[in-house]
This record gives C-alpha cells, structure tokens and sequence, in this order.
C-alpha cells in the first residue's frame, strides 16, 4: 500500500514536470503562431499562459510563465522579437509580466472556485486577461512616454492596446475555458 502510494506520487509529480515544461515550450510556440488580423495581428500566448494558470495552478502556471520571461530575458530568442535583457525596454514587456500575473490570477480564481464549470472558468480567463491588459497598457504608456521619448496619449493606448487588440484575446480565453475541462481529463489532472 505505501509503495503504491509512493509510486502515485512519483507518477503525479513526474506529470507535474512535463506539463510545467511543455507549458513553458507551448508560451515559447505561441509566440510565433501568428494569427493576421486586420490592424492588430494577435499570438496564441495568451491562451497558452492562461491553460498554464488553469491546468497548473495558480503558482505552478505563474512559475511556468516566469520561466518562459526569464529565458527571454537571459538571451533565448522566445519573444516574438528575439530576447535579451535589454527587452525589457520594449514597449510591450509589460505584457509579459502580465502574462505572469495573469497566470497566476486565472489559477487562484480557479482554484477558489472548485469547479471546472464552464461559466466560473471562463471569468477566471477573463479576470486574467484584465490584468495582462492592466500591465501591458501602463508599461506601453511609461516606457514611451518617459524612456523612448515618444509622447503617446492614454486615449492612443487604449485605442491600440486595448480596443483594436482585445476581442481576439477575449476568443482565446472562451477557447482556453472550452478546453481546460476537457484537457484536465485527458492529462490526469485531479480536479
């Protein structure tokens, strides 16, 4: 009984590692998936930072975002315009913090409600979308305004980073929440 316990264990925790670092390949991925969109082309992180909040956990999919940022910011070229540490001087860093947060929100918010219902996830995803928008948009306002030079209006950032940008996003969180259900039973997660 205790080695077969043990054996459980070791199994589900083994599941937990893969997943960590196949969510962190899957953010890397989404990257440079691409989907053209007049105006406002959108990647597929999003959906993949927010299966990583709702199928890790709270603290696991923000560990596992984290991880992808920080290979970004030691050199690997995950983001979509290369990597280094000097991005973090790119206006839309912010949404890579957010993508953390945002994780790490949709986790908690999923967690405290207990349920894989269809309607509790999907405001959990939009709850972290909120703040990945939240950071994004304040880092794109500050990092133009006081580092690039480049005076650019709260009506212009919420125009170009918000308005035009946020209904592909908002599709993305209704296609995580349809698939986390089924995804939690494929991959063996207890709910």
């Amino acid at each position: 009984m205790v080695r077969e316990n043990a054996l459980e264990q070791g199994q589900g925790r083994s599941r937990e590692i893969v997943l960590f670092g196949l969510f962190t390949a899957l953010i890397a991925i989404g990257a440079f998936i691409r989907i053209p969109v007049p105006v406002c082309p959108f990647t597929l992180q999003l959906l993949f930072t927010t299966l990583a909040g709702l199928l890790l956990g709270s603290r696991k999919g923000a560990l596992s975002v984290a991880l992808y940022v920080l290979l970004g910011l030691v050199g690997v070229p995950v983001f979509t315009e290369g990597g280094g540490p000097s991005y973090i001087f790119q206006p839309t860093f912010g949404y890579l913090v957010g993508f953390i947060a945002g994780a790490w929100l949709t986790g908690k918010l999923r967690e405290m409600s207990g349920s894989w219902s269809f309607g509790k996830v999907l405001f959990a995803n939009l709850c972290g979308l909120a703040v990945v928008y939240l950071f994004g948009m304040i880092y794109v306002y500050f990092i133009n305004n006081f580092y690039i030079g480049k005076t650019i209006g709260v009506w212009a950032v919420i125009l170009y980073c918000f308005l035009l940008a946020v209904p592909g996003d908002i599709c993305l969180c209704i296609l995580a929440a349809f698939l986390s259900k089924r995804l939690v039973k494929a991959l063996g997660i207890h709910e």
